[in-house]
């Protein structure tokens, strides 16, 4: 399983129009083969960055989405919304323990 976590900073003054496109986003991305879960969360301070996590059952199945008309199409109408420029990393659980603390004791 990949988890993706995308930071997107936005025109405060535009934030509304994100929000309305990830509802409108999150259903077709969720259907896309491969993706198992989407989810969105909002930085409290300041509260123009959010963060996009999604969990994909493989690096194939992400870059499938990445390179589908449905990433581009999105993409393209929540570039013109950023106030800068986006960061992404794929991550996996840490030695498979899903919890990012196996093999450590305390």
């Amino acid at each position: 399983m990949i988890k993706r976590i995308v930071k997107l900073t936005f025109d405060p003054r535009r934030t509304g129009d994100f929000l309305a496109l990830f509802r409108e986003s999150k259903p077709r991305i969720l259907g896309f083969p491969g993706c198992r879960h989407v989810e969105l969360l909002r930085c409290t301070d300041p509260d123009n960055v959010f963060f996009t996590y999604s969990f994909w059952e493989d690096a194939a199945a992400l870059e499938a989405y990445r390179t589908s008309d449905l990433f581009r199409s999105t993409w393209s109408r929540t570039k013109p919304l950023f106030a800068d420029k986006p960061q992404a990393w794929s991550v996996v659980d840490w030695a498979g323990g899903g919890d990012g603390h196996a093999g450590v004791s305390a």
